[in-house]
């Protein structure tokens, strides 16, 4: 079945009291389930559906969109483990199996993997795959300092965030140089700081040449370049800058003169801004 874990338009053939099967490329036809019904469709009218298996392992579609397709990735979150597996929410009533034996390691409950989706053929069903560097390619030698890319931040470790490019390259930010917090799931505009000779590739948050500060100042500007402005000035509360920075506000007074010195930031008495000039 050539639809089997993808997005299709697919003509209703006819209804029944369960909902409405649809006529499938193989000749064969798939069961819409009646809560996927709007009421107003009659035969012949083309839906846009996702088939995949129930808890039976019977081909069924609904119209809802899982977080990932067929041979996507996404990070996904574990609802339940077994000694056979794990059940991962992928957004659709049925939860996306990993096989024990396709996990790169062992998962725990509430914690976020990078997954894989995958057809077992053998049971003709689609299920989970974390050992994601099985599909994992050298960076192509383009990937040069400076290279501009969009990655999907998927794990931290010791070393830093590491970070997936187009569905198939491998990266890493370090965690020297992350001065906010990046969420493990979240797609981020990043730059290659260098290709490595096994072709994974060092990534940073900024542009290549960009000016470093000192570590409270790339706090701040870096907060400033993802969300545009940041209610803080000179006259808040400690507190507050507590709160937001984590720092002091004899420090954040001396980070914004720094960052104001250079023109990289615009100062209101509502609180700070990027430059854009």
């Amino acid at each position: 079945m050539k639809e089997l874990g993808l997005i299709s338009n697919l003509t209703i053939n006819r209804f029944t009291d369960f909902g409405a099967y649809l006529a499938l490329s193989d000749g064969g036809e798939v069961l819409l389930p009646k809560g996927y019904l709007k009421g107003e469709e009659k035969e012949g009218d083309e839906v846009e559906v996702f088939v995949y298996t129930d808890s039976e392992d019977r081909p069924v579609a609904v119209t809802q969109k899982p977080l990932a397709l067929l041979d996507d990735f996404a990070v996904l979150e574990a609802k339940e483990v077994t000694k056979f597996g794990a059940f991962m929410d992928w957004g659709l009533p049925k939860d996306l199996f990993v096989p024990k034996g396709e996990m790169a390691k062992n998962m725990e409950v509430g914690q976020k993997y990078l997954i894989r989706v995958c057809a077992d053929f053998k049971s003709n069903r689609l299920i989970g795959v974390s050992k994601y560097r099985d599909f994992i390619d050298p960076a192509p030698k383009y990937y040069e300092p400076g290279y501009e890319v969009e990655g999907l931040i998927f794990e931290k470790t010791e070393l830093g965030y590491k970070v997936l490019l187009e569905d198939r390259y491998e990266g890493l930010i370090y965690a020297n140089e992350v001065f906010q917090p990046l969420e493990i799931g979240s797609n981020r505009k990043l730059w290659v700081k260098k290709r490595r000779e096994d072709g994974k590739l060092d990534l940073q948050l900024l542009p290549v040449g960009r000016v470093k500060y000192d570590e409270g100042s790339e706090k701040i500007l870096s907060l400033l370049e993802e969300k545009g402005f940041l209610p803080l000035h000179d006259k808040s509360d400690p507190a507050e800058i507590q709160a937001v920075l984590g720092m002091s506000k004899k420090h954040f007074k001396q980070c914004i003169g720094q960052l104001f010195k250079a023109r990289q930031i615009v100062l209101s008495p509502e609180g700070i801004s990027v430059n854009r000039d």
